[in-house]
């Protein structure tokens, strides 16, 4: 802790506030949205598709109805990028999110594979959610009806000896929402023992499902990837070979409102919903398929535009981390993380202060995601997580931003505490 940190007092962080204040400052970190210079990046998909090559692989004019799971080159290409054989991945629409709404609302209404019974008619349904965790799954389980038990994520994921436990003891305990790498928002890696640990562990219900998130599977910052272990693989070896869903997109790699989504999983798995999504859909977009093998053509074609990503993002996390680390190293106001890929920073402040602090943020022109947003209900027990989105702001603006939030993280503390 610096001096100046030690010694500044209530009312000269209350003129400091002010002077934010006063800048007539309007900054959105609400949502990790990609920049404009990110959307950039990808802008030879707005070329359309040669009027001779609408065509896929098979044959199949991508102009008209059918191909309900995906052309035959996107799926060759989205299987691998989801560690799958092209048999076991559906191509959606552009939004994973919807995916998800579907493959939960299917088990809620027709059951979690066929011939099993509907989730909606089997009692009280409930989801593991380890938080802090992603609000959009929240929103699903909350719109479908689903009662949400946080479970608390660790270092290397959620904690194992919680989840095992309650899934083993409750036959109403029907999934877990699981985003394993560079997780929402605290940027966590699932371990290898975790990984392991969902796939093998006993659960009282037989239909329990993983719903696995992977938005962030290329979305590193630098220095390297992370290594996630198999979940599939590790499923089938541990004789549950149909316990997990995973989904995926290009949201954060090509366009975020007009990428790809797909879904994976076991053959069964997949044959499961194949059957239902052919009551919903005579097929996707599949000429933005085609636009998105044209414009990636192989996995590293994928790889090397996350370069780029990471090359205008990486600068972004930098500038937090040194504002937060200039301003609030060493007092003991707040903890963050450090994350090496995906698009959030989750901050703790003193419990008790979080929702204080957004307030606070707000009135000076700071917009931040709500306060309990990455908790089941809205409800962080603690009152303590705020996630910080900094993908889309410039890095001057998110210097600003990051300074007023630090002011008033600061501000909220010693209000808390009754200091002067």
């Amino acid at each position: 802790m610096t001096a100046t940190q030690r010694d500044t007092t209530k009312d000269d962080l209350t003129q400091r506030y002010r002077e934010f204040q006063s800048r007539g400052i309007r900054l959105d970190m609400t949502r990790g949205k990609p920049c404009p210079e990110q959307l950039d990046l990808f802008a030879v998909l707005l070329d359309g598709v040669d009027r001779k090559a609408y065509k896929a692989a098979d044959g199949t004019d991508c102009r008209n109805y059918g191909g309900l799971d995906g052309i035959p080159e996107a799926k060759a290409l989205f299987a691998e990028y989801m560690g799958v054989t092209p048999e076991e991945l559906i191509i959606g629409g552009s939004s994973s999110l919807t995916m998800m709404h579907d493959a939960l609302t299917w088990a809620m209404v027709f059951g979690a594979a066929a011939g099993s019974p509907p989730w909606s008619r089997q009692g009280p349904v409930k989801f593991l959610c380890p938080s802090p965790g992603y609000d959009r799954h929240f929103f699903v389980c909350e719109h479908l009806g689903i009662e949400m038990i946080p479970v608390a994520m660790r270092a290397d994921g959620p904690d194992m000896d919680a989840v095992e436990r309650l899934a083993a003891a409750d036959a109403g305990i029907k999934g877990i929402w699981c985003v394993p790498k560079y997780s929402n928002p605290t940027g966590t890696v699932y371990s290898e023992e975790v990984v392991l640990r969902l796939a093998a562990m006993p659960t009282r219900a037989p239909d329990f499902r993983i719903f696995w998130d992977n938005a962030y599977a290329v979305h590193h910052l630098g220095g390297g990837p992370a290594r996630l272990a198999d979940i599939l693989a590790a499923c089938r070896k541990s004789g549950h070979s149909d316990r997990v869903l995973m989904f995926g997109s290009t949201s954060k790699i090509s366009f975020a409102g007009s990428g790809i989504a797909f879904m994976a999983g076991s053959r069964a798995g997949m044959a499961w919903a194949r059957a239902h999504l052919g009551f919903q859909t005579i097929g996707p977009d599949k000429l933005n398929q085609l636009r998105h093998v044209a414009a990636f053509k192989t996995m590293e074609g994928i790889l090397a535009q996350m370069q780029r990503h990471a090359a205008i993002l990486a600068p972004k996390f930098d500038a937090v981390h040194d504002v937060l680390e200039r301003e609030l190293g060493g007092t003991g106001v707040a903890q963050w993380t450090r994350p090496t890929g995906g698009y959030f920073i989750s901050l703790d402040t003193a419990p008790g202060c979080a929702r204080r602090v957004v307030q606070l943020a707000k009135e000076a022109g700071v917009q931040l995601t709500p306060a309990g947003s990455t908790f089941p209900l809205k409800r962080d027990p603690a009152d303590a997580n705020i996630r910080i989105a900094p993908s889309f702001p410039t890095v001057a603006d998110i210097r600003t931003a990051v300074e007023v939030l630090t002011v008033c993280i600061r501000l909220a503390d010693r209000e808390h505490r009754g200091q002067t």
